[in-house]
């Protein structure tokens, strides 16, 4: 799907959302009236300092309104900006900014959720949707968090060794499949039906549970995709408790 195609499919009934230089920003109606704050990254652009605080703004001035109206993440987007003004500059705080700003949104009652409907990668895959509270997908979506010659470079493991391992333990693995097994995304939207009405019952869901539980962790484990974290993390929890 387009853009243009999924914001008719959520917002139905008309929004307000502006796409400037590969950057979204604006609100769109619920069913019931209410309204969602849009913003994201459109056209796999890359995301360096002045993208980062653009974002974090977006999300700032939505927090500072009040209320608890829901942020809405739509990632298209390369990686991070690899420039050596941005790096400089500190781009790996920007990046860091942007997360925090999702997270400290989240805490005072903002539902977060991504939305992937291209590519996205690395530190800008990080910052933006999968700093979400849930995080969606359509079809067709690529996100990873690093591919494999990257991943090669960095680990000094021979990139044949990575493919190998990549077939059975998808935290190896880049791609749509590999990041719905281990829980990263929550789930597939279907394109052909109303956006609209999945995004509003995830929001419901959000609502119900108040929104305090990461079940990321959960998800890997029920998915077989990451069988030991949620346990680990248990154990991490209990331990601190019982330390106090």
């Amino acid at each position: 799907m387009t853009l243009a195609e999924i914001l008719v499919s959520l917002f139905p009934r008309g929004h307000q959302v502006a796409v400037e230089d590969g950057l979204l920003s604006g609100q769109g109606p619920r069913a019931d009236g209410t309204q969602i704050t849009v913003i994201g990254v459109d056209g796999r652009k890359a995301i360096g300092i002045d993208e980062a605080a653009w974002l974090a703004r977006k999300v700032l001035d939505t927090v500072k309104a009040g209320g608890t109206t829901p942020i809405l993440v739509l990632i298209d987007s390369d990686s991070q900006r690899m420039s050596k003004r941005d790096e400089m500059l500190g781009l790996s705080e920007y990046l860091a900014h942007v997360a925090k700003c999702l997270n400290l949104a989240d805490a005072r009652g903002h539902a977060t959720v991504g939305l992937l409907y291209g590519h996205t990668a690395a530190g800008a895959f990080i910052a933006t949707a999968l700093s979400t509270r849930t995080l969606l997908a359509l079809p067709g979506a690529e996100p990873m968090v690093m591919d494999l010659p990257s991943m090669s470079r960095v680990t000094k493991l021979p990139i044949e060794l990575l493919q190998e391992k990549a077939k059975s333990t998808p935290v190896f693995a880049p791609g749509l499949d590999n990041l719905m097994q281990t829980g990263a995304v929550a789930a597939l939207l279907d394109p052909q039906r109303s956006l609209a009405g999945q995004l509003d019952a995830v929001l419901r869901d959000l609502a119900a549970g108040g929104g305090a539980q990461d079940l990321r962790d959960q998800l890997g484990q029920q998915r077989n995709g990451r069988p030991k974290a949620a346990e680990i993390a248990r154990r991490v929890h209990e331990l601190a408790h019982s330390s106090r």
